[in-house]
């Protein structure tokens, strides 16, 4: 396991690997204000001890990456995209497999179709369709939104508050599979000791663009495995049918009561899927 700091298209990004580089790599992209603290170290470890070198960033605005002030937008998801393109330079990876959740899905499939040559497979967790059909999809529980409307008076000096706050925005994400408490609380605080300024994460919250990308999903010609839950308050599951629709060789593995989470019950079948996939 090694951390590293990698400037990419002028920024710093923050990336840490498992595992032997001269196994076949698999980048994992997360989702918005999410940083990569959240792709659970032993799931990281499991994958790259199935022959697999493991790499796991922080976006901009989260973790140890280059951070902007509050309520500023400088960079557009496209420009995530090659961020993570270039996470891959810094690495002197050529093709890799990828595996987006979330909005880490969403940038996978810029990636794809931005840079196809480069992506191996693509593997696309809670994610969603990249265009206008997703509109028409059920939108966000308001639970989730009502939440992060009281970040505005989180003390973030305050450690033990910004660590319930940042669990609690995964009870709120959580399916009805049992909440993993204690593990989501290390992992908040894990992401809170790491931080270099966590009010910066809610910049995510502006981004826009990639229209070029828009309702192109069928073009991608990577092999696609999509994994969706049955019980996702983000982007519920029929966001998972669509994306399934939208690209047409892709697979769909759907997981009974997970909401829009990597819960652990669900490792064994994630993991085993990801590397069939990716093999």
């Amino acid at each position: 396991m090694r951390e590293q700091i990698v400037k990419i298209n002028n920024v710093e990004i923050c990336t840490e690997s498992f595992g032997n580089p001269k196994d076949p790599a698999i980048l994992l992209i997360m989702g918005a204000m999410t940083s990569l603290d959240w792709w659970d170290e032993d799931f990281c470890i499991r994958l790259a001890d199935q022959g697999r070198f493991v790499i796991r960033y922080d976006h901009r605005d989260l973790g140890r990456s280059t951070t902007y002030e509050p309520g500023t937008s400088h960079y557009t998801i496209t420009d995530l995209a090659d961020d993570a393109a270039g996470v891959l330079d810094a690495y002197q990876i050529d093709q890799a497999h990828i595996v987006g959740m979330s909005m880490g899905g969403l940038t996978g499939q810029i990636l794809a179709l931005r840079y196809p040559e480069r992506v191996l497979t693509l593997t696309l967790i809670a994610s969603s369709v990249f265009g206008t059909v997703m509109e028409k999809l059920p939108p966000m529980d308001q639970s989730i939104l009502d939440h992060h409307m009281k970040s505005a008076s989180i003390d973030w000096t305050d450690r033990n508050a910004a660590i319930s706050y940042l669990a609690g925005g995964w009870k709120t994400l959580a399916g009805t599979k049992p909440f993993e408490h204690e593990r989501m609380h290390k992992l908040a605080a894990r992401e809170v000791d790491r931080a270099t300024h966590l009010p910066s994460r809610f910049n995510h919250a502006l981004l826009q663009g990639g229209e070029e990308y828009y309702d192109k999903s069928d073009a991608i010609s990577a092999p696609v495995l999509i994994i969706h839950g049955t019980e996702d308050p983000a982007l519920p599951y029929e966001h998972g049918l669509a994306l399934k629709k939208a690209i047409p060789h892709s697979e769909l593995m759907t997981l009974d009561g997970t909401g829009h989470e990597i819960h652990s019950e669900d490792w064994d079948q994630i993991i085993d899927s990801v590397i069939k996939h990716s093999s």
